[in-house]
């Protein structure tokens, strides 16, 4: 009965404020623009990391658009930072999940689906999401959050659009978590 309370106690620690997490992704925000000179983002650290893997194999064939669009990491130092950044996320939403109770292996989803469909869409929103962040020349956090704190009309037109389109087709899919 005492590690069932245990358990209970864990599982109900609560989360960060919102608030004090708006203002240290804002304070992280500034700090990437000071330290950097770059905002925030994400989807250029998969196609520097990309650039990287495929280099060795891809010397002398300047033909491709991968090619000639993208330097290696070896060759241009200054995209390191970006891939960097992306470690320091994965490291540190693991480090949390640890030390706040919450790091589990499972699939949650709504008692109406199968964790099959579940994983299923979620490869497909991200998939979606992965081709929508090179159409609009970059991810939510580049785009948006570092659009918008430099004052860039398209930063704020963007997260409009983002939390726009999200709000519009929620509908469609809320029978697969409500």
């Amino acid at each position: 009965m005492n590690s069932t309370n245990n358990e209970l106690k864990r599982a109900a620690k609560p989360y960060m404020n919102p608030y004090i997490g708006g203002v240290l992704l804002g304070l992280v925000l500034l700090s990437a623009f000071f330290i950097a000179g770059e905002g925030l983002g994400a989807s250029g650290a998969f196609k520097n990391a990309i650039s990287f893997c495929v280099s060795p194999f891809t010397k002398g064939t300047d033909g491709s658009f991968f090619g000639n669009t993208y330097k290696s990491l070896m060759e241009d130092h200054s995209k390191w930072w970006i891939v960097i950044e992306v470690l320091g996320v994965l490291i540190g939403g693991f480090l949390s999940g640890a030390f706040s109770g919450r790091l589990k292996l499972k699939v949650e989803h709504s008692p109406k689906i199968t964790a099959k469909r579940r994983l299923i869409f979620a490869l497909l929103g991200g998939i979606f999401f992965g081709f929508g962040s090179q159409f609009g020349r970059g991810c939510t956090s580049g785009a948006a959050l570092s659009g918008m704190a430099s004052f860039s009309v398209a930063g704020f037109l963007t997260m409009m659009f983002i939390f726009g389109t999200g709000y519009a087709v929620a509908y469609i899919f809320r029978k697969n978590w409500i």
